[in-house]
């Protein structure tokens, strides 16, 4: 059996993607020295999978910013807007317009849109189709990186975002038209791309099409056969594996199967029973010339259970035969953590927790012994090498670490009455209107200030033991202190403090959670240069002790303005750590939400009025399957009424949520029960209020009126603009005016300059209303 992977981390193992991009966009480097630093990333990640033994590596799995926004300019999808820079060289200067806007002398473009890849924490950008719009080859990216490789003496199998699931993962950008209905159009600039990469000796090339496992429609499904079709009739002689993860094919299994394809790729992780599903047809079984086996998770961070992998690939080898199947990991390993071997520090991650995990590095090992073990002759070998897993894989499951009676017993007793507030919306807006007196149209920020170099000095000095807590505190206070006084003077309405002592919002509160252990260098790509180091939920959870209190208190203590208390809800710290496969997600989620409770409860007890609960990932966590959304829903917003409902009607519960599609599960969303919303709009236009418009969602919403994911500072104009729209949809008294996100990324001269602005349309709005 051949071995292969379907994508590795392009950020480097030290995170050289994420710094280079960032002094390019600081014209700290030129653009040559960025393009050597991803060379020397790629050739890396070259050299690491074939030094494990993988078979064929990917090429054109590395990004500077997102591979969608890849494929987009790749084939000349390029919205209109940025025609003017099409003439500018390097290409650089429109790839990064395109993810992040640029703002310059004479040229203002706002970003594309962004939202997350499936059910994951990857963000990815939206590419943008009108009616009867057409392609073209733009730029060589993916044979130049395939000849980068082939020169190196590598045998390598270029990556390449499938022709229908590109159309599906994009957006009609005006109406009377299905972005499916440009296939024909589209389809000549894969087979000029899928001929050229023939011309220059490639044997293999996948296409990813991870849309397949989501619910079609017929004239989707059909569409996979007619492209599939026109390009196997195109290019006869390439050999092509159509990869599919994340879920099972379900009713797409016969599509997926019937492609004229030379093998198709099943993530067994996510959806093992689909196998199963294909060789009980077996005249559909028979069309399969080739299938490829995801048996390692590409997506968590536990080591894999040999027994159970070899039981799928015994199956497989039983109905197919050994000589048409490939092994690889179930997905692309984008969304593992680069090397375990990293982790050096024993007093955060001890020996006997890291003989539980493998990471991207490790799991190409894991891909490669599964061959070895399945194919081995010898008993000898398969069985010290079975025996050193399974006593990994017991020592976890026997592990006193992991589990905690009390907090079982505490999740079993939660009663009905621990997810109601004491009232329902209607009659806490009303103490609330009296009790926080605030203006219509009320300014506030979503949390987080910019971490600027001084900040994460600070605290990497703190952590080196180069201060004494006296010190690291002081220094904390001013900074918060500072952004206080600040947030007075441009007058914001509701303050936050900052959030200066935080390195992330799920790492600071997994930090504080038992049941939570920590990597060092465990990052992971969660947009562009944006990356970020997933906790590890390993055990029961629970809270120790307050987390936010001392911090909210003291901001609160330095105005007379409300401070929001700020904190990350249980879905969100959930969904973006690495969670314990040996229980219900279910449960854990409870487990969460208890501690959040607590912690809330203890906010208000020390005076904070107003509370903001972020649950970003919220619809992340859907899985991809209609059919199992209400199961998940249900737990998912009991999860957070849990975390929320321990407090007075008076104590204001706010919620965040960020590139998310609310049309479909809008219901749920109202479910929440939170008094404030605030969500993305701004690259969106406002289209997202429209689903609450229809639902006529009852409780406050603050639409996002400006994109911190781009450093493009919007003016006042632009912002009253979004404002009247949202108008068009929310009552006056129950609109709220905030940025998209937390600003922890930005700069802070963009910063104030934005919220200025932002400050200055909230108060035209008002003197407006003040004349009707």
């Amino acid at each position: 059996m051949l071995t292969h992977n379907l994508g590795y981390p392009r950020i480097g193992s030290h995170r050289e993607l994420k710094r280079a991009c960032e002094q390019f966009w600081a014209g700290r480097i030129t653009a040559d020295e960025l393009l050597a630093t991803g060379q020397a990333i790629r050739r890396a990640n070259w050299l690491t999978q074939q030094a494990a033994g993988i078979d064929l590596m990917p090429v054109n799995d590395f990004s500077f910013y997102d591979q969608v926004l890849d494929t987009a300019l790749l084939v000349g999808a390029v919205p209109d807007r940025y025609q003017p820079l099409l003439a500018e060289r390097p290409d650089l200067t429109l790839y990064f317009a395109m993810a992040r806007g640029i703002q310059r002398a004479g040229v203002d473009i706002p970003a594309m849109e962004m939202t997350k890849w499936f059910d994951t924490n990857y963000h990815y950008l939206v590419p943008e189709f009108s009616r009867n719009q057409s392609f073209r080859r733009y730029g060589d990216k993916l044979v130049r990186e395939f000849d980068e490789a082939r020169d190196l003496g590598l045998t390598t199998k270029p990556v390449l975002l499938g022709p229908v699931s590109f159309l599906l993962l994009g957006k009609e950008k005006e109406p009377g038209f299905r972005r499916i209905d440009l296939l024909d159009n589209l389809l000549p600039v894969y087979v000029s791309l899928l001929q050229e990469l023939a011309g220059h000796g490639a044997e293999w090339v996948q296409l990813d099409e991870p849309c397949l496992t989501l619910d079609l429609t017929p004239d989707e499904q059909q569409a996979y056969g007619r492209a599939y079709q026109t390009i196997r009739q195109a290019v006869p002689g390439l050999k092509l594996m159509v990869a599919t993860y994340f879920e099972c094919l379900g009713a797409n299994l016969q599509t997926g199967a019937q492609l004229p394809v030379d093998c198709l790729h099943l993530d067994l992780v996510r959806c093992p029973s689909q196998l199963g599903d294909l060789l009980a047809d077996t005249r559909l079984a028979a069309t399969v010339k080739c299938l490829s086996l995801g048996v390692v998770d590409g997506r968590n961070i536990w080591k894999n259970d040999f027994v159970r992998s070899l039981n799928l690939i015994r199956q497989a080898i039983d109905g197919f035969g050994a000589d048409r199947l490939m092994l690889a990991p179930s997905c692309s390993l984008l969304h593992s953590p680069c090397d375990l071997d990293l982790e050096q520090n024993e007093a955060v991650l001890t020996p006997a927790m890291k003989r539980w995990m493998a990471f991207a590095r490790q799991k190409l090992d894991e891909v490669v012994t599964l061959n070895k073990l399945a194919t081995a002759t010898t008993s000898d070998s398969v069985g010290a090498l079975l025996a050193d897993n399974q006593a990994a894989i017991d020592s976890r499951r026997t592990s006193p670490l992991i589990h905690k009676p009390r907090v079982a017993a505490r999740v079993q007793a939660i009663e009905p009455a621990d997810f109601e507030r004491q009232s329902a919306f209607a009659s806490r807006q009303v103490l609330q209107t009296a009790s926080l007196r605030l203006p219509l149209f009320p300014t506030t920020t979503i949390g987080s200030f910019p971490q600027t170099d001084a900040v994460r000095q600070l605290r990497a000095r703190f952590k080196k033991g180069d201060l004494t807590v006296a010190d690291y505190n002081q220094a904390l206070e001013a900074e918060t202190e500072a952004a206080i006084r600040w947030q007075e003077a441009v007058g914001l309405d509701v303050l936050v403090h900052g959030e200066f002592e935080r390195n992330d919002m799920v790492e600071y509160f997994g930090e504080q959670l038992a049941g939570y252990v920590f990597t060092q260098n465990g990052w992971v790509q969660s947009y562009g240069s944006r990356c970020v180091k997933p906790p590890i939920i390993y055990g029961d959870v629970e809270r120790p002790r307050p987390m936010t209190v001392r911090w909210t208190a003291f901001a609160q203590s330095r105005t007379d303005r409300f401070m929001k208390g700020m904190l990350t809800g249980p879905i969100t710290m959930l969904q973006w750590s690495f969670v314990r496969d040996d229980q219900p997600r279910r449960t854990t989620a409870f487990q969460l939400a208890l501690a959040i409770r607590d912690e809330v409860v203890d906010l208000e007890r020390a005076g904070i009025r107003i509370i903001q609960i972020d649950e970003p990932a919220i619809r992340e966590g859907l899985p991809l399957r209609r059919a199992d959304w209400p199961a998940y829903l249900q737990w998912a917003v009991d999860a957070f009424r849990l975390s929320a409902a321990g407090v007075a009607d008076q104590t204001q519960i706010h919620t965040h949520m960020c590139y998310s599609e609310f049309n479909d599960i809008i219901d749920s969303i109202a479910r929440l029960d939170a008094d404030v919303i605030t969500i993305e709009t701004s690259r969106s236009q406002m289209e997202l209020l429209d689903a609450f418009a229809h639902f006529q969602y009852p409780n406050e919403i603050g639409p996002g009126v400006y994109d911190i994911h781009s450093p493009r500072v919007p003016t006042v104009a632009e912002m009253v603009t979004l404002l009247e729209k949202a108008l068009v949809h929310i009552p006056a008294r129950n609109l709220w005016v905030n940025p998209d996100c937390g600003l922890k990324t930005r700069a802070w001269p963009e910063t104030r300059q934005a919220l200025e602005h932002m400050v200055e349309a909230a108060r035209q709005l008002q003197r407006s209303h003040a004349l009707v």
